[in-house]
């Protein structure tokens, strides 16, 4: 029967005029609300679901084009790396996922870092791509690491950070580990330079990025839903034997728990980001912009009352007297006292203190 499929029923589409195949990428469904967007809906909301507010996955040109100022932005070249320093294969050899990453993103690797303006701001960017290989952490992802907070130091620019990866990769074995503590290093660098150095967590930052670079920034900056943790939730339930609170590992539920400062909407992060370097860069404020303060009108017939600083001295203000009080009693007087008494003299009447009558009263 499979020439009526073959060969019969492509003729009678074509005399009848079959409908033309509809293009896969032209509807996009939301992963929170199940509801279907339309690719230029989704494309001029910045990938955030218009019906829940979900704020999807953004590729790495699509972030710097967001971010960075209209005149564009210089895409800093990153050192070359081995590609496979362990040969490592499981069912498919380690090399031939790097090809097939590359063929299908048209990126090296994870990580992509520019140079630019930011609100007439000086700022290097490294931002990563979830897209290959879940924004895995390598050798080329530390050394990248490495070269932003170098042209952040040389540049003296602020260096911002915008992860989005599952972690170390696994595939470099020890290789991937060592780059916690030279992306901690980068940062350092950084920090020594007097610099500000700002981390934008995105869905999802886990695993030993977070527990590097993800977390020393000076500024934590968070988008709305965001996973942020080291080790995943199902994870940690069977470790501990316990239920997780709802929402934990969520951008909001860190933002309430203190791990994070604030939660910026996708649509006013670059908003965001300016004032956060303006105030972090210690700019000068235009004072011409800053509108004079009202001073309340003072009627002339009206004078001020003023105090003589002079007059209020400590020779020249009468001090109340003393109430008519004994002094206490010194440790000398007490004894003298206990011995003159006799044993079975009656124990000392309270204190009482006579006052005169006020006239007033009478």
């Amino acid at each position: 029967m499979n020439w009526l499929k073959n060969f019969v029923r492509p003729k009678l589409r074509e005399l009848v005029g079959g409908q033309k195949e509809v293009p896969e990428n032209l509807w996009h469904k939301c992963s929170n609300c199940s509801q279907m967007i339309f690719h230029r809906d989704l494309e001029k909301n910045l990938h955030v679901c218009q019906h829940c507010g979900h704020h999807m996955r953004l590729g790495a040109d699509a972030r710097l084009e967001l971010l960075f100022d209209e005149d564009g932005f210089e895409t800093i070249k990153l050192p070359e790396v081995a590609a496979d320093p362990l040969k490592f294969k499981d069912l498919k050899r380690y090399s031939d996922r790097i090809k097939e990453a590359r063929a299908k993103t048209g990126v090296n690797d994870a990580l992509k870092v520019a140079f630019g303006t930011m609100g007439g701001n000086n700022v290097v960017v490294a931002v990563f791509d979830f897209s290959f290989m879940g924004g895995s952490m390598g050798l080329a992802v530390g050394e990248g690491l490495l070269t932003a907070a170098r042209q952040a130091v040389s540049r003296h620019a602020p260096l911002v950070v915008i992860p989005s990866s599952g972690g170390a990769r696994m595939q470099e074995g020890i290789h991937s580990l060592m780059q916690m503590a030279r992306t901690t290093i980068a940062v350092d660098e950084v920090k020594q330079a007097g610099l500000p150095y700002i981390v934008v967590l995105t869905d999802p930052t886990t695993g030993g990025v977070t527990a590097s670079f993800a977390m020393l920034g000076d500024i934590a900056i968070a988008e709305p839903g965001s996973v942020i943790g080291f080790a995943g939730q199902r994870v940690i339930e069977q470790t501990i034997r316990e239920t997780l609170p709802e929402g934990f590992q969520r951008a909001e539920y860190l933002l309430e728990h203190g791990m994070v400062d604030m939660v910026v909407e996708r649509t006013a992060l670059r908003d965001t980001l300016i004032r956060v370097i303006d105030l972090l860069m210690n700019k000068t404020i235009d004072e011409d912009a800053i509108p004079a303060p009202e001073v309340p009108l003072v009627s002339e017939d009206l004078e001020p009352a003023l105090v003589d600083v002079a007059a209020v001295s400590e020779e020249n203000v009468e001090l109340p007297p003393p109430p008519d009080i004994a002094a206490p009693k010194t440790d000398t007087d007490a004894e003298g006292d206990s011995a003159e008494a006799s044993p079975d003299s009656p124990p000392d009447a309270p204190l009482v203190i006579d006052h005169e009558p006020d006239p007033k009263q009478s």
